[in-house]
């Protein structure tokens, strides 16, 4: 579970993300940060009894900096309003599949698979889908992946309005060889997040998930 302490910085910093305001509050930042990084601790402790590969990893190699790179952005706040973490084996800037964990009041989810990745690994699991859509479609439409994430997530600039160059129209994976992204993720209440029960909840969707994961993974070789 997750402090209220936690959650009232980040609420805090939504209203106020201005440099001095954080410089300021520098010592809750730090306890937030340090509430989280104790609690993906525990998430990977606890899910690397499922997914051994993991286990060498602690929050420090999984979370994300809380500065925004906003040299490129027309939004110039210099903060996050959110923590991140993505627990990968390869760390958090490897593009092969993770899990993920998003603290931010009012929009905090969980979950995980591939984002983004490159064209030639993109490429793979295309083709992987396109041999392997049985195998697919049994992780993605059973019943507990149903449950939990309801579908794969379709994002805005995620998913292609044709069918990529190479494969026919009326192939029976089109729907997916569209996807940029592989992901999938669901959401977490706020009344979650400082319950007890937050812990089961993370690695129970992480679990959900690893199929998924693998397959990706096989994809890639």
């Amino acid at each position: 579970m997750l402090q209220s302490s936690t959650l009232q910085f980040l609420k805090d910093l939504k209203l106020n993300n201005n440099k001095p305001w954080f410089d300021d509050n520098r010592k809750n930042y730090e306890k937030a940060r340090q509430d989280f990084a104790a609690f993906i601790d525990t998430v990977i402790q606890k899910f690397s009894k499922t997914d051994p590969a993991i286990a060498h990893l602690s929050a420090k190699d999984c979370m994300f900096r809380i500065n925004r790179d906003i040299r490129f952005s027309k939004d110039k706040t210099p903060y996050k309003t959110n923590f991140g973490a993505f627990i990968n084996s390869e760390g958090k800037k490897s593009m092969t599949p993770g899990y993920y964990f998003h603290l931010e009041p009012g929009a905090s989810f969980t979950g995980g698979g591939m984002w983004q990745p490159p064209a030639d690994m993109l490429g793979k699991v295309r083709q992987e889908i396109d041999y392997n859509l049985a195998d697919f479609e049994k992780i993605i439409l059973s019943k507990k992946f149903k449950t939990t994430y309801g579908s794969l997530s379709v994002e805005e600039g995620q998913v292609l309005s044709r069918i990529p160059k190479g494969y026919e129209t009326d192939n029976p994976a089109a729907e997916y060889l569209k996807h940029k992204s592989f992901v999938a993720l669901t959401d977490i209440k706020d009344a979650d997040l400082t319950s007890k029960t937050l812990l089961t909840k993370v690695t129970s969707a992480f679990e959900i998930l690893l199929p998924l994961n693998n397959y990706l993974n096989n994809a890639l070789g």
